[in-house]
């Protein structure tokens, strides 16, 4: 009996997490979509006539999932937009790797970026860090090793023989940060844990967690404290059981295709948004404090580790 218990809650385990990827996020059973990657989504400027420049690209990696990442950036981009009296697109695709592909070919001009692409692909793709979240007064993350709050696992080492999530392949703190933790138990992910699965966002990642459909996960802290802070529902059936060393927070960066008048002015903007009622709102909304000047000493230790797992990928999980 035992035995077959097992089996089906592995299949239950593909299954529902192959909706997850589809799903709103945090949301109820009910709110779920459908998004279709390919397209792009125009941000109304309400009250403005079209501007006769071409439409800004702009691409929020799928940090969280994509009717989340709509919701809380179509706000922040439509103010982006007016301030630049210039149509904006939101581009949306499923993993790090297609928006990092977007700005190697000039597709996008700019994109929210996970921290670990932004070390690995800086240099090779030419892309240009414009400005960084501030929050609760400080340019650091973490990444957070979760769990259910009703298990029994207390460390990392308690997880070996169960399930686990990863979020992309390339994420710092949902894949990256997780891998290194394994490494220095001289363990890696696809021997250490009886199965992987990729959620493709954080939230499902704490979703998943919090209905027992894995037993571990690794999270973006700041995502976590977000929806603690906001919607409570999932992340409060979680535990953290491991932090990791704070490291620079992801940053919007700009195409090597767009230009330095344009790049500039978009600094401007950013790092003068908090200053402005309109702007200290919509970024209250986003829990931001402001936007301030990367410098490239916040990702040294991200890039020691990055350097120490080699860059290496496991082979591909399903979703």
């Amino acid at each position: 009996m035992v035995p077959r218990q097992h089996s089906f809650r592995n299949l239950a385990i593909a299954v529902i997490l192959m909706v997850l990827a589809a799903s709103s996020g945090c949301g109820s059973d009910s709110d779920k979509v459908v998004v279709d990657f390919t397209k792009t989504v125009p941000v109304a400027r309400p009250g403005e006539r079209a501007s006769l420049t071409p439409p800004l690209r702009v691409a929020v990696a799928a940090m969280i999932s994509p009717k989340e990442t709509f919701d809380l950036y179509r706000q922040l981009l439509a103010y982006l937009g007016k301030r630049l009296n210039q149509d904006l697109e939101f581009v949306q695709r499923k993993t790090y790797a297609e928006v990092d592909e977007l700005l190697k070919k000039g597709e996008i001009d700019l994109a929210f970026i996970c921290s670990g692409p932004y070390v690995a692909k800086k240099e090779r793709y030419g892309f240009e860090s414009l400005a960084v979240p501030e929050v609760h007064g400080s340019h650091f993350y973490q990444s957070y090793l979760i769990v259910n709050k009703d298990s029994p696992y207390r460390r990392l080492e308690d997880l070996r023989g169960h399930t686990f999530a990863f979020t992309d392949p390339d994420s710092n703190t949902g894949r990256l940060v997780p891998t290194y933790w394994l490494s220095e138990l001289n363990a890696k992910p696809e021997t250490f844990f009886s199965r992987i699965v990729y959620t493709y966002s954080h939230d499902n990642s704490i979703m998943a967690v919090a209905r027992n459909l894995v037993d571990g996960a690794a999270v973006d802290g700041l995502i976590w404290e977000f929806y603690q802070q906001k919607n409570p529902a999932f992340t409060s059936k979680t535990r953290i059981i491991k932090k990791s060393e704070p490291f620079g927070i992801p940053p919007l960066v700009a195409s090597k295709s767009l230009a330095p008048a344009s790049r500039e002015r978009i600094r401007q903007i950013l790092f003068a948004m908090h200053r402005d009622p309109e702007g200290k709102k919509i970024l209250g909304e986003l829990m931001i404090d402001r936007f301030i000047a990367p410098q490239e000493e916040w990702y040294a230790n991200l890039k020691q580790i990055y350097r120490q797992v080699a860059g290496g990928k496991d082979k591909p999980h399903a979703p």
